[in-house]
């Protein structure tokens, strides 16, 4: 599976944005999908994760309340809302996708789009 991440862009703190991230080759219905974000110097950190097909969706304690993720089924879209933006959630945003149940760490996934730059400005 292709992955395509996009949306991403400068947003004042408070802010929103909303990034999607869509699917070709196959559909992601087998699939786990993962946001992470890699911050200037840091190294990649989960934000999100779920079953293509429904249940439970984690987050990291910092986006909790904040962000969310929705699905467009015919489109093979997910998106990840984010709302009350802070300067600290500038990073470059990915998504990913692994067969089975949703991870926390990158390694556990297989298939990576390319990022896409979120800078918050304050």
């Amino acid at each position: 599976v292709q992955l395509q991440a996009s949306g991403g862009g400068l947003v004042q703190a408070g802010g929103s944005l909303r990034l999607s991230c869509a699917a070709s080759g196959r559909t992601f219905s087998r699939y786990a999908v993962g946001w992470f974000r890699q911050a200037p110097g840091k190294g990649r950190e989960f934000v999100a994760g779920f079953r293509w097909s429904g249940g439970s969706t984690y987050f990291e304690d910092s986006v909790k309340g904040r962000f969310t993720v929705s699905r467009d089924y015919a489109k093979s879209t997910v998106y990840l809302q984010m709302n009350s933006l802070k300067p600290e959630d500038t990073a470059v945003y990915y998504c990913a996708a692994r067969i089975g149940e949703a991870g926390r760490k990158d390694s556990e996934y297989d298939y990576w789009g390319r990022g896409t730059l979120v800078t918050v400005s304050s």
